[in-house]
């Protein structure tokens, strides 16, 4: 993978997530917690969004942001289905945990030990995910020196 393909990888996720959180939103109604499944649909759509426009930054703009750091996005865009997929499945379980403002909302009673316990690892693996690949991409733009087209020494 280089940099090209990892950013085409990105894009593709980015536009499948929107796609199936559209799609989603159609069965929002027809679930036991409509409330969490709405959740999941916000989820879908607002984070292939990011994608889309993570990936489209990378393949439009200059920027310095490596190989690695590609790798790390592409794990952060598996880290955040499975973090999406796991609500669409809370849409029925309904558990407490790591939403408990929605579950509540959603009058919620709670899942089996082994529901909540995916529910937070998915989270958990998803959020770090998202932040360290976003964090990367902002230093991959703020080394890029517009000036003549090299590394900027002063942003880090």
């Amino acid at each position: 993978m280089n940099v090209q393909s990892g950013s085409r990888q990105l894009l593709i996720h980015g536009m499948v997530l929107v796609l199936v959180g559209l799609v989603w939103g159609l069965v929002v109604p027809g679930t036991p917690y409509p409330r969490l499944a709405l959740g999941a649909h916000i989820q879908f759509v607002s984070n292939g969004m990011l994608f889309i426009v993570q990936a489209t930054s990378l393949l439009a703009l200059p920027h310095r942001v490596g190989i690695k750091s590609i790798w790390v996005m592409v794990l952060a865009a598996w880290l955040t289905w499975t973090m999406a997929l796991s609500e669409l499945a809370n849409a029925w379980w309904g558990t407490l945990q790591p939403l408990s403002i929605a579950a509540s909302q959603a009058g919620a009673t709670g899942g089996e030990p082994w529901q909540e316990l995916v529910l937070k690892l998915t989270h958990i693996g998803a959020g770090l995910g998202l932040i360290i690949a976003w964090s990367l991409l902002v230093i991959g733009f703020l080394k890029y020196d517009s000036t003549n087209g090299s590394t900027d020494i002063s942003a880090g």
